[in-house]
């Protein structure tokens, strides 16, 4: 460990035995930017030592992973950034079980690289592998298989955690059960996973069974998502925001299946790491590290209404095939930095949660309002999702949208005004929203849609867990706007 000494304004802050530094951090999509003290140890016992040291200077602190969230949950601007990415052990693997047991800075590719070769997979996988556990649990991500596994937090057997009390805590289903359901989804506002046990899936394949079909419209969109959950794996569509009228709502839709013992002739190849890693160049001569160069000419309203023509287009041929794993599940990671082809102004992802019977009609007023502005979503991506029992719990039986924007300076304010529009709409189509992706949520959105219940059980655990109020983020204050920072206590709308 590197002895650093940290300064505020002209007066030496505290002295740490950790690796700290003060720098600009910034979202995934770019677009959102936080000067912070970043501290990264390299033990867990070291936590404590943060805490103290920001209650003594009345700073707050905020976890980061790998920093992939759209908004603002891992900022802390003037704050402390808690980057745990030095805190990344893999503590116990039981290939008999499949239980798991890791530190919260394990990527998900750490993860997956280490069991598939032993015939499992993670339960639930972002659309990245680069992705923290302890991210994935602060985020309670879900993946293309929500609606038949839920969220990651439903696949956990038991977490530890450090408090900023110091006290440690040992949560499951059972054990301390409230804080489990709400640590999970958290965003790191009530304390710090630790350490984390998780229960991994049996696979009998490298290979998926993945079937590609068109959908003409919104309509035919959403009924494929129904229809064909009952009897996938995993499903997840492709939505096209730069039309509307009789095709609005149009795209592919990805139905797979995991194969069954006996399908795969030879599965002991097809789950050795070398048939899953995603090669890093388009047909073995263009590095894709270089590829997002190509695609920022094209990121606007003409050249993406041209690209997703030509995509929409070309899945016209409905067609089945296998693939690895990691193909289907990280495409992301095909393109390597690809959200920087938005340029320097990044991107907003706007994510909403809708029940099945009201989505048509909402999304359908959403997109048609995004093109009459002339914003048009240049990438949409659809899912199936059913409920669980986290306090702040994104999912509901319905589906969901995610929708990228490009943000310029010149349509920053009207964009914004744009996503305050969506929130209407899907606030009174009794939907939900996610707090790891939109960046423009309000208090008053965040409050409708949890429900005073849900916001009174998650003040008295923040007043039990963090009673000084030093677990903070730019997110948290955005969004649940604190009065006063000890006590976690409210603005009075919110204690409403």
């Amino acid at each position: 460990m590197r002895h650093h000494t940290l300064f505020i304004m002209d007066g030496p802050l505290n002295t740490l035995d950790l690796e700290t530094s003060f720098r600009s951090l910034e979202n995934f999509g770019h677009s959102l930017r936080a000067a912070s003290y970043v501290v990264r140890p390299t033990h867990a016992e070291e936590i404590p030592e943060v805490f103290t040291l920001a209650r003594r200077q009345g700073l707050s602190v905020t976890a980061r992973g790998a920093g992939l969230s759209y908004n603002d949950a891992a900022l802390n601007g003037g704050g402390i950034v808690l980057d745990l990415t030095g805190i990344n052990r893999i503590i116990d693997w039981n290939p008999a079980t499949g239980e798991l047991l890791v530190e919260p800075g394990v990527t998900l590719r750490q993860l997956w690289q280490l069991v598939e070769p032993d015939g499992w997979w993670p339960p639930v996988v972002s659309g990245t592998m680069l992705t923290t556990v302890g991210g994935c649990l602060g985020a309670n991500v879900h993946g293309k298989n929500n609606f038949k596994l839920g969220p990651i937090g439903e696949h956990v057997v038991e977490f530890r955690a450090v408090l900023p009390s110091g006290e440690e805590v040992l949560c499951s289903p059972k054990k301390n059960a409230d804080l489990f359901y709400a640590m999970i989804g958290g965003f790191g506002m009530l304390g710090i996973f630790t350490a984390i046990k998780l229960q991994m899936k049996r696979i009998h394949s490298g290979l998926l069974e993945v079937s590609a079909r068109p959908v003409a419209n919104l309509h035919d969109h959403l009924a494929n998502l129904r229809e064909h959950s009952p009897t996938a794996d995993y499903i997840v569509g492709w939505l096209d925001g730069t039309v509307g009228g009789r095709v609005l709502g149009r795209g592919q839709i990805h139905v797979a299946r995991l194969l069954h013992e006996g399908e795969d002739p030879d599965p002991s190849r097809s789950m050795q790491l070398r048939n899953q890693v995603l090669p890093p160049r388009i047909f073995g001569i263009l590095p894709k590290s270089k590829l997002h160069l190509f695609m920022r000419p094209f990121m606007n309203n003409l050249g993406t209404s041209a690209v997703n023509a030509g995509k929409y287009a070309a899945s016209l041929r409905r067609h089945t095939f296998r693939q690895s794993h990691a193909a289907f599940h990280f495409l992301f990671d095909y393109v390597p930095d690809w959200e920087r082809a938005y340029g320097r102004g990044g991107l907003i992802q706007y994510q909403s949660f809708l029940p099945k019977e009201r989505a048509e009609e909402a999304w359908s007023e959403m997109i048609s309002l995004s093109l009459r502005r002339g914003l048009p979503s240049y990438l949409g991506v659809t899912k199936r999702h059913r409920p669980d029992k986290f306090l702040f719990s994104h999912a509901l039986d319905g589906f969901s949208a995610a929708m990228d924007f490009k943000i310029t300076n010149r349509n920053r304010p009207r964009l914004s005004q744009l996503l305050q529009e969506f929130d209407r709409i899907v606030l009174e189509a009794g939907g939900r929203f996610y707090f790891a992706k939109n960046s423009e949520t309000l208090p008053q959105t965040a409050a409708h849609f949890l429900g005073p219940k849900a916001i009174a059980e998650f003040r008295r655990l923040k007043q039990r867990c963090d009673p000084n109020g030093v677990l903070e983020s730019n997110l948290y204050r955005r969004v649940f706007a604190p009065e006063v920072r000890g006590g976690g206590q409210w603005t009075a709308m919110m204690s409403s």
